[in-house]
């Protein structure tokens, strides 16, 4: 008797595939409408049942059957791993403190609680004294102006609109002059020379890379010119054989003239590192948004979630008319933040107006308080973590050692920050270092840490004290369902 070809074999199994419908019955699924939902969980009926289609209508040799208990059990493991792209909780052990990935700077408590507050109606835009009407862009005009110096504020959704806004205000149809050294690429791939392109900007670039001087500014300004746009480079750093003009005189070259100078920081520092951190040098100190202000640049603008220690936002201050005028440009409404982004920031500017006095306030934003951690506070959480691992790390010996620690994001390049860590490294061929970092990853709390010459580095740098609990069990229970799966 002839055996069955592949063709006939595939359409018999293609034949046996259950319906949605009988899926949807099937026991193994029973739980999983409660736990995911009914439209999700057909969603995941459907596109494993087309994979099977696919695969056995392209001849794919197949040695099991696709019966209702195999695919429910494929279709449960579709639904977790769907589940690992919502947003949740993550500890950050990277040694990355702005970790774009991870969402940047985590908020303070009393940022949590005021987002909480204004999660129903709140006074967003309106004068609870008066009941009348107000423009949101001037909730945290006084905080900011009392912080930087400067004599008006408004925040958008982030600094690259923050910058657009500027362009699209000033620029538009117009040259703007940009040093050469100054023309970078922002996270993402964009450039800064597109950016201006997109927004009508005309580029007017001057100088070179590693030079420029205050006489080709001078040199470049026409009747068509813009404006004058600085660039800090934040995210890298040139050095040796360089010059670039003082943002001051930039201010005295336009002084007079019908256009500003605008003062883009990238990730923007409200306080002098050097002073509130023990790991940072004077070398890599990141400039103030204050010093801007004072050396009177007309616009400076800078993010909310780097450096600062908030929530995402592009904030802008400045000169009062000038600022106006953004806030007037019909760009500025579709920029606009919400209430909660507000709420946010404005508590985490009250700590910064409460740190003036008393600078031991600053801890209250997380990532200033990991900048001003102690090594020393560093090595005995990691000594106490990795004591407590050592006796259940089966294949796996768990040591502490000194680290390296980045702020991240753009910020302070090149600076790095002295750290501890625990290792963890295998001792036996079943303990796989991959393997372990993915079961990481997926735990509740998901914990990111850093894979270096095959073994696992847990930075504590960005861990809070308050999370070395959940980041110890969190490894234990990995570490033992790992060993028990072998």
């Amino acid at each position: 008797m002839n055996q069955p070809s592949a063709t006939e074999k595939s359409s018999d199994l293609l034949r046996q595939l259950p319906s949605v419908h009988q899926l949807l019955s099937a026991p193994e699924l029973v739980d999983a409408t409660a736990k995911f939902g009914h439209s999700l969980l057909r969603e995941a009926i459907r596109s494993c049942l087309d994979s099977w289609r696919t695969r056995l209508r392209q001849g794919e040799s197949m040695d099991i059957k696709p019966t209702p208990e195999l695919l429910a059990g494929e279709i449960l493991n579709l639904l977790e791993y769907r589940q690992q792209t919502t947003i949740r909780r993550v500890i950050n052990a990277t040694g990355i403190l702005l970790h774009t990935g991870l969402g940047r700077a985590p908020l303070s408590s009393a940022a949590v609680d005021a987002v909480v507050q204004a999660t129903g109606y709140c006074n967003v835009e309106l004068d609870l004294e008066t009941g009348e009407r107000t423009k949101r862009h001037e909730i945290l005009q006084d905080d900011l102006c009392a912080l930087t110096g400067a004599e008006a504020a408004m925040v958008v959704n982030n600094n690259a609109g923050a910058t657009g806004l500027v362009l699209a205000t000033f620029a538009m149809g117009r040259e703007l002059i940009v040093s050469h050294g100054e023309l970078i690429e922002i996270g993402g791939g964009f450039r800064l020379p597109e950016v201006f392109q997109a927004y009508g900007a005309q580029l007017r670039a001057v100088g070179t890379t590693n030079r420029t001087r205050v006489a080709d500014y001078e040199a470049a300004i026409n009747e068509r010119t813009g404006a004058i746009m600085a660039v800090h480079t934040s995210n890298y750093r040139v050095v040796g054989f360089t010059q670039q003009p003082q943002l001051s005189q930039l201010v005295e070259l336009a002084r007079d003239r019908d256009f500003p100078v605008i003062h883009d920081l990238g990730s923007g520092a409200l306080v002098d590192f050097h002073s509130s951190s023990e790991n940072s040098s004077n070398e890599t100190n990141e400039p103030l948004v204050r010093d801007s202000v004072e050396q009177g640049a007309g616009l400076v603008l800078f993010s909310g979630d780097k450096l600062l220690g908030g929530p995402q936002a592009g904030i802008i201050v400045g000169k009062r008319h000038l600022v106006e005028q953004l806030a007037k440009h019909p760009m500025s409404r579709a920029l606009r933040v919400d209430k909660l982004t507000l709420a946010a920031l404005q508590a985490t500017l009250a700590i910064y107006r409460r740190g003036e006095s008393d600078p031991s306030a600053y801890d209250a934003i997380p990532f200033l308080r990991m900048l001003r951690t102690s090594n020393e506070q560093l090595e005995a959480r990691a000594q106490n973590i990795a004591k407590r691992l050592s006796g259940v790390a089966m294949n796996w010996k768990a040591e502490t050692a000194p680290s390296e620690a980045y702020a991240g994001g753009g910020s302070l390049p090149g600076n790095k920050l002295e750290s501890w860590a625990i290792v963890l490294q295998p001792t036996s061929e079943d303990a796989d270092v991959e393997q372990l970092a993915q079961r990481l990853r997926t735990a509740q709390p998901a914990v990111m840490g850093r894979i270096h010459r095959g073994e696992l580095h847990f930075d504590l740098r960005g861990v809070l004290p308050s999370e070395d609990d959940s980041l110890g069990e969190a490894i234990v229970h990995s570490i033992v369902t790992d060993a028990a799966q072998v």
